[in-house]
């Protein structure tokens, strides 16, 4: 690295003799000049940014002591400042120079020298430079007192040119013109992060214009949106709400942002995504823009909450949400814009009646309801054809009938519970919906929960299985307490399950997997 920077400081020499000679004279050989080195001269200002984004302020100054007669120089050169990606480049630069909580009044002086530089550049969008520096020096200010509020005024001027002429959209003498808009977004591409211009960055957001294609830079709606998920700007919820309805790669990278969190972060405890569903602002996205082709009936159904229909007719919406969802799903045409997994992250998206399926089917006395089966196996499989889900339902009815015949026996064993579980340990979904309906089944039936503990140390036997059923009985608590179910015992049961599971993750040595040993044989409610 020290190579490297003694390297650019004296190539750093050099451009800065070059600068000072192109500087000095606006001839048409000047402009050839800067023409043929233009090229070579932005390749150095890269070389020049890889650098000072590694290091802090008063490192930059120590390693290139002429970096700022450097930039400088550049700044004030029309001519290469007229080619965008010199000055796209020399923006990065400068930002890495600011200093977010200056400590002392050098790391001030230098904030406020660089912002000067900042205001020149983005005074080309409305003023003459030659006017704005002979009015500041009748007022006798120098340019350290200025800078920094002629960036903030120019900021605010652009903002309320933006805002003015949403307003005068249909006044042609007073229209700002789309090809400003866009070059205006392009300029803040690296200045997103600064305090300063976050009021542009929301107005230019909220900003549309009456053209049929969109104005901003795509690199613009990239550095906000990877801004905001890092939490490095501030900005309105309606203005976020803006950057992702205009631009769906930001949309689908908050989606994805928000999955990591869930899946890597905070994969089992439903308060904690609950917060983190909230502090997305994902959820002030409408039902029609997640879900545009969704069926109305189907949507005035799911948006009942459970807690309002008495626990004893659960099953009748359930039923009717099944029967709107089979219809849509299986009777849809080739090439439909209704597909299955549009239909069932719908279902999904209210939690609440998605997870009482299974439930549901094991407290019904009489014949499992074929309306019920085919919503727990789509629930599981969304995309399975016709012939797998009515394979799928088949074998959930056996397994129904084997846990019925267990609840009447006067006797109750882990074993009899697997061996009536039968293909419980698969990876596949199917394997997954079974271990679940056993988990609903020792939780609720009197005499699985003599055997709970020792069930769940049968199946617990990796790590990957373990987490599952963690997430199972955590989701379960946290969907009983929001619905206000009465079930005083089962309750308990899973807190103890759960409490436990967590210590023996928590102090499980590292290396092989071992099966979980009993220790709450007998638990009861």
């Amino acid at each position: 690295m020290a190579q490297d920077s003694a390297g650019l400081s004296s190539d750093c020499q050099f451009w800065i003799w070059k600068l000072s000679v192109w500087g000095q004279a606006s001839t048409l050989e000047t402009q050839q000049d800067i023409c043929r080195h233009i090229h070579q001269f932005q390749e150095f200002l890269r070389q020049i940014y890889e650098a000072l984004k590694e290091m802090d302020s008063s490192t930059v100054i120590e390693r290139f002591p002429t970096i700022g007669q450097l930039l400088a120089k550049t700044c004030w050169n029309p001519f290469i400042l007229a080619y965008d990606e010199s000055q796209k480049i020399i923006i990065w630069c400068l930002c890495c120079l600011i200093k977010k909580e200056p400590r002392n009044s050098g790391e001030l002086k230098l904030n406020s020298w660089t912002r000067g530089l900042l205001s020149h550049i983005l005074s080309a969008f409305r003023f003459d430079i030659k006017e704005v520096g002979l009015f500041t020096q009748s007022l006798g200010y120098t340019s350290a007192d200025y800078s920094p509020c002629l960036l903030k005024n120019m900021v605010l001027s652009l903002v309320s040119e933006l805002r003015e002429n949403r307003v005068n959209g249909f006044n042609t003498q007073r229209r700002i013109t789309p090809e400003r808009v866009r070059s205006l977004s392009q300029v803040c591409v690296p200045l997103v992060t600064l305090p300063d211009f976050e009021p542009l960055v929301e107005a230019l957001l909220t900003y549309h214009g009456n053209e049929p294609q969109e104005m901003l830079w795509p690199e613009f709606f990239d550095a906000v949106n990877e801004a905001f998920l890092q939490k490095k700007i501030s900005l309105s919820k309606s203005a976020i709400v803006c950057l992702w309805l205009r631009h769906l790669p930001s949309l689908e990278k908050a989606m994805l942002h928000l999955f990591e969190k869930l899946i890597f972060s905070e994969r089992n405890f439903l308060r904690r995504i609950e917060c983190f569903m909230k502090d997305s602002l994902l959820l002030k996205f409408t039902l029609k823009t997640y879900f545009p082709y969704a069926s109305p009936s189907l949507v005035m159904v799911l948006i009942q909450h459970p807690k309002d229909i008495p626990q004893g007719l659960w099953h009748q919406p359930l039923k009717r949400i099944s029967e709107i969802l089979r219809e849509v799903v299986e009777d849809q045409t080739p090439g439909s814009s209704r597909g299955p997994f549009e239909s069932w992250f719908l279902f999904i998206h209210f939690g609440g009646w998605a997870e009482m399926v299974a439930e549901q089917l094991l407290m019904s006395e009489a014949e499992p309801p074929e309306a019920l089966l085919w919503l727990l196996a789509f629930s599981y499989s969304p995309c399975d054809g016709s012939q797998r889900r009515t394979q799928t339902m088949e074998e959930v009815k056996v397994v129904l009938g084997h846990l019925m015949k267990l609840l009447r026996s006067p006797t109750l064993s882990a074993r009899d519970l697997q061996a009536a579980a039968g293909k419980s340990q698969g990876g596949d979904p199917s394997g997954r919906l079974i271990r679940h309906l056993l988990l609903n089944f020792l939780l609720w039936a009197p005499g699985g929960h003599t055997v709970a503990w020792e069930v769940i140390s049968l199946m617990a036997q990796t790590d990957e299985m373990t987490h599952e059923i963690i997430s199972f009985l955590d989701q379960t608590l946290y969907r009983w307490d929001h619905l206000c179910v009465e079930a005083p015992a089962s309750r308990k049961l899973a807190r103890e399950l759960l409490r436990e599971l967590l210590e023996r993750v928590e102090h499980r040595p590292v290396g092989p997997v071992a099966a979980i040993q009993p220790g709450l044989t007998g638990a009861t409610g």
